[in-house]
């Protein structure tokens, strides 16, 4: 594996234990989602990674190279597209991004194709010659994994790139993170959106407190959830329980809407229960269909009390 991430652990002064002995493998050519709420310990992993935080134990090698004892290489082996907008104002997209192609060491003739090439990919031609801070915070951003993106480095960190980017544009800067690994980089994905990280990813983590409670493919996280579709209700406000599943799988409240497993062979049986529900006054409203990655999302780290220790339970439960 070309990114390998062993037993990470961070302990803050504060006694915070951001990371809790994580470890993961991300090889060449992969697209590998870190999925999690806000305060699951995304950021502080890949500032780890690039070397911006040093790690309490724990290793973290890129092609064999410890990057912990190293952290200079560590930002010279890693592109990396922070969180934060990036302080651009004062300069043009187009100066920003060839500006950090060239700190990378790219030679200019080569930088200037590869700047053009991704300003026409992400539809950033009307904005290029403008000073970044007339630009809307979503433009921001694209120039942002641009300069990230314009040389990038074995491995490709990106923290949560699509935000504030409109839903055109994030289509356009998705099929650039996967040229990105079909050129040969590992990418890492920080998101909170799931349902981009389906669409996108080969392989995810699911974080939650700092530890992975789970592992995998998509579709092999969907799988272990055990219901080929998903029921939603929305709840009357005036109702005074939460309907039980009668399917044996996963029943799980989020505010005011209940997400319930189905199998594929009750469908029918799905949606005259959820009729009744309606009939009855404690459900306003109802959709059936193909389960997602969200559902396995909801089920460890949502609306019910699911904790890392109990995710083989919340599994077990609903493959049962």
């Amino acid at each position: 594996m070309l990114l390998q991430i062993e037993e990470l652990t961070k302990v803050y002064r504060t006694g915070v234990r951001a990371n809790d002995g994580i470890s993961l493998a991300i090889g060449e050519g992969e697209v590998f989602g870190l999925l999690g709420h806000n305060g699951a310990g995304k950021t502080t992993l890949v500032n780890q990674v690039v070397g911006l935080l040093k790690p309490t134990s724990g290793s973290i090698r890129i092609d064999g190279r410890d990057m912990v004892a190293d952290p200079g290489l560590a930002r010279r082996l890693c592109s990396f597209q922070a969180q934060a907008q990036v302080p651009i104002d004062g300069l043009t997209p187009r100066q920003a991004i060839d500006l950090l192609g060239q700190l990378r060491g790219t030679a200019r003739t080569e930088v200037e194709r590869r700047r053009e090439r991704l300003i026409d990919a992400l539809d950033l031609g009307a904005w290029q010659d403008e000073d970044a801070a007339r630009l809307s915070g979503g433009v921001k951003r694209l120039v942002a994994f641009a300069m990230a993106a314009v040389a990038p480095g074995r491995v490709v960190m990106l923290d949560e790139p699509t935000n504030d980017v409109d839903p055109v544009r994030r289509r356009l800067l998705w099929r650039q993170v996967r040229t990105l690994a079909d050129h040969g980089a590992a990418v890492l994905l920080v998101t909170h959106n799931v349902i981009e990280a389906e669409r996108s990813v080969d392989r995810l983590a699911i974080l939650d407190e700092g530890r992975v409670i789970a592992e995998g493919t998509p579709a092999g996280l969907k799988g272990r959830l055990g219901a080929a579709l998903r029921l939603e209700l929305v709840l009357d406000p005036d109702a005074s329980e939460i309907p039980a599943s009668p399917f044996g799988l996963s029943a799980v409240p989020v505010g005011n809407r209940v997400m319930v497993g189905v199998p594929m062979d009750a469908a029918g049986q799905a949606v005259a229960w959820a009729e009744s529900l309606k009939h009855a006054g404690s459900v306003e409203e109802f959709t059936l269909g193909p389960a997602t990655l969200e559902d396995v999302y909801v089920a460890l780290v949502g609306g019910a009390e699911a904790r890392p220790a109990q995710v083989e339970e919340v599994f077990d439960a609903t493959a049962a």
